[in-house]
């Protein structure tokens, strides 16, 4: 009898058990725990550049200069100049034997552009006083066999290398296309009389120019 009794709770017993196991796990089917998501990221976005800030264009420590109105001729002097070039000549003559000086504008002492400004000065005509400006003033002659007197003419520092206007003449004589004379102020023998065809001359020409 009480073999049947223990038989029987045991046998009870079992069954609350396996209930109570079936309810868990049903339970645990309906209601999964959550799973841990991997945390997205917003990839466009980290690909993404920042947006560059616009070029600027860089300032110039020196301001522009207001634009000046040259103090010299623009036009052709009054009358025809073919007619004032003897004089020219003349008057750059008198120059002759005058040591050189940079910056000079007289006959104590004067440069190679102080020379040409100097001249057209005293025949009444202002041109530029500086080199680089004066190879631009009036025409350029096309070749040198059209150089004639009272045009001028530039040269750079060295023999057949290009560079920066460093020195100018004006034409005196053409007496053959071998022998076109010019008066300009040297830095070692003053102002003087050179032929354009010389060695030293030749190789340092660049260009003549027809101020009027």
């Amino acid at each position: 009898m009480k073999k049947q009794i223990s038989f029987s709770l045991f046998t009870t017993i079992c069954l609350f058990v396996f209930t109570i196991i079936l309810f868990s796990c049903d339970t645990l089917r309906k209601n999964p725990a959550p799973v841990a998501q991997p945390r997205r990221t917003n990839t466009t976005a980290n690909n993404r550049r920042p947006a560059s800030a616009p070029a600027r264009k860089p300032v110039s420590s020196r301001p522009t200069p207001a634009k000046e109105k040259p103090a010299y001729s623009s036009t052709s002097p009054s009358g025809n100049y073919n007619r004032e070039i003897p004089q020219v000549v003349e008057v750059a003559r008198t120059y002759s034997g005058t040591p050189y000086r940079s910056g000079g504008n007289d006959k104590n002492g004067i440069d190679c552009s102080g020379l040409i400004c100097s001249v057209y000065s005293e025949v009444g005509i202002k041109v530029p006083r500086i080199s680089w400006q004066q190879s631009e003033f009036g025409t350029e002659v096309a070749s040198i066999q059209e150089i004639r007197p009272g045009d001028w003419v530039f040269f750079v520092p060295e023999a057949g290398k290009e560079g920066y206007v460093s020195h100018a003449g004006i034409v005196t004589d053409v007496r053959n296309q071998q022998e076109i004379f010019f008066i300009h102020a040297s830095t070692s023998k003053g102002v003087r009389e050179d032929n354009l065809f010389s060695t030293y001359f030749k190789g340092r020409f660049v260009k003549a120019m027809r101020p009027f």
